[in-house]
This record gives C-alpha cells, structure tokens and sequence, in this order.
C-alpha cells in the first residue's frame, strides 16, 4: 500500500513539473518575468556657436564642467559692437530731429522772413515797372537808347519773375511739407530705428548663452581666436532630462504601451533606476546593429522612448543599458 502510495504522489510531482516546464502544454499563458529590452542611452548634443563673428574674450566652463540653463558660458569682445551701436543711435536721433522739422512745418519767424522777401521783391517790382514805363516814352523821341531801354525791359521782368517766386516761396512756408514728404520722413526713422535694433542685437549675441543644463564636452575655440558666425565654440552634452532608446519585435509590441514602468540596468552598475516609457514608434525598422537580441538582425523592430525618473553620472550617454518591464501584458500563444 505505501509504495502504491508513493508512486502515485511521484507521478503526480512528475506531472506538476511536467506542466510548469510546457506551461500546461501550451494551454497556460502567462509571464512572470515581464518582458526585457535592450538599448542604450540617447546621445543628445547641441553645438554653440555665436551669431555674429568677432574675437573670442573668454571662455569660462572647462570640458567636462557642468553648467545651467541659461548661462552665459563665453563672451566675444564687445568693442567693435558697441561702436556700431553707437553710430546707429546716433544715426536714429538725426532721423527723428529732421522728421521732427518736417512734421512741425516751418517756424512763425521763417513765414514772416519770407514775407518780408516777397514786400521786397514787390518794391523792387514797382521800381522796375516806373522805369520802363517813363523810358518806353522816352525811346519813342530818341531821348533814350534802345539799348538803354531794353535793359530797362530785361530788369522789369526780372522783378516780376521775382515776385512771383517770392509768392511761391510763403505759400510753401505757410503749408508745409507735402504728406508724401512726411510718410518718407517717417519711413526713415523706422529704418534707422530698425539698424539700431539690429545693432543691439548683435551687441546681445556676444554672449554665448546655453540653451539648456548639460556638461561641456569639448571646448573647440579658446580665448583669442577670430570666429565666424556659426563657428562651434563649445558642444554640450544634454542629460536632462535623460533618455534611452530601446527596440521591442513585433511579436511582443502589443505586450507593451506609453506610460508603463520600467528598471533600467547599466553593465558594471548595481544600481537598480526606475523609468518609463514615453514613446513607442508608429513606424517599424530593420534591428540596428548596436542592438543585440535573440531575433535575426534582418527582423522588424520598433523604437521604444524610455525617460529615467532619477538619473546620476553613472548613467553616461551612449552607455549601454537593459531595460525591464515587469507589467508587459502576457505574451499571445500560437
């Protein structure tokens, strides 16, 4: 009775591990380990350079310094732009005093000047006009010369020509300038205005500001050297916040989503970091080289945005990492 016994309770073990080994021969569907992907940290990096060219002043992070967002990490000599500046100012306030003149229009004193020189071109009229009136008489007799009388003729419309520009001139003075004057007027004070801002802003751009908090990874230019506009300076190394790329087949892209937790291991690091993932591609590719899987490299995988919640300088960009997914959905038996 006790080895029936026996045989019957090994024959059941037997089947129990039988099960588990095939899980229930293929009638059982679960996983207990997640699912394990492989990647490696994004390389993300932002070469600095300057908009305007000039000479490098300083340079002030090292390589490998950290530095913050929105800090000025190199200045150009700022001579030379702020002399350009200061002609464009300068520029700007002779543009705005003529607009102002013509705006305004002309002073009470200049009217009555020219006032005055229209009363004088009229005496002078009425002089000329009673001189060839008393020697057209006189010619007529021989009293007085032809030659006499026609320079006498010539002064007389001289004076009325005289008159007439005197007229012009007041009528000019009391108007104004033409509103086609005016709107060229204004016109050239925003051009001015426009050089100025311009000049400001190149002034602004001597100063080499990141644009976010990362690590110098290489100093290309120092202090002294002539650089031209867009000549890298500095390229910093972006690690916030810090990202991995992972691939996933297309066998188990259903098993995952955005938002999912992860553990992300590093090789040579103990340290355990907790993530997620932000992004799963729409698109799928051929499995890149860098990626090492159980599946042929000629397979179809798809790229899985993985961000890391607490990050440290052990994790380095490039680095290889291994990356869990201990909620991944079971996966689908054939």
């Amino acid at each position: 009775m006790n080895l029936r016994r026996a045989f019957i309770g090994g024959g059941i073990i037997l089947l129990v591990l039988v099960a588990l080994f095939t899980r229930g021969f293929g009638l059982l569907d679960y996983d207990e380990d997640g699912l394990t992907l492989y990647g490696n940290v994004d390389i993300r990096q932002v070469d600095l350079a300057f908009r305007v060219g000039g000479r490098i002043a300083e340079i002030a992070p090292e390589e490998g310094e950290p530095v913050n967002a929105r800090t000025v990490v190199a200045r150009l000599d700022e001579r030379p732009l702020q002399d350009a500046l200061d002609a464009a100012s300068a520029q700007l306030a002779v543009a705005k005093a003529q607009n102002a003149k013509i705006q305004a229009g002309s002073r009470p004193q200049e009217i009555r000047q020219t006032q005055a020189q229209l009363e004088e071109a009229r005496a002078s009229l009425d002089r000329a006009k009673e001189d060839y009136d008393r020697r057209s008489e006189l010619v007529k007799t021989g009293a007085v010369s032809q030659q006499v009388f026609d320079a006498t003729t010539a002064q007389y419309q001289t004076a009325q020509a005289q008159v007439k520009a005197a007229r012009q001139a007041l009528s000019l003075a009391r108007e104004g300038a033409r509103k086609e004057d005016r709107a060229a007027s204004v016109a050239e004070v925003e051009a001015a205005r426009a050089q100025r801002n311009q000049a400001q802003t190149n002034l602004d751009d001597a100063k080499l500001i990141t644009p976010n908090s990362g690590t110098v990874l290489t100093r290309a230019r120092e202090p002294g050297a002539i650089v031209q506009p867009g000549e890298t300076v500095l390229t910093l190394t972006i690690d916030r916040p810090m990202r991995l790329r992972a691939y996933v087949g297309a066998e188990d892209l259903s098993r995952i989503s955005p938002d999912m937790k992860v553990t992300v291991r590093a090789d040579g690091n103990d340290k355990v970091y907790q993530g997620r993932i932000s992004q799963i591609s729409p698109t799928a590719e051929f499995t890149p080289k860098t990626v090492q899987t159980e599946d042929l490299r000629t397979d179809l995988v798809y790229r899985v945005r993985i961000l890391v919640d607490q990050p440290d300088d052990a994790l380095r960009q490039g680095q290889p990492v291994t990356v869990h997914v201990p909620g991944a959905r079971p996966k689908a038996q054939n």
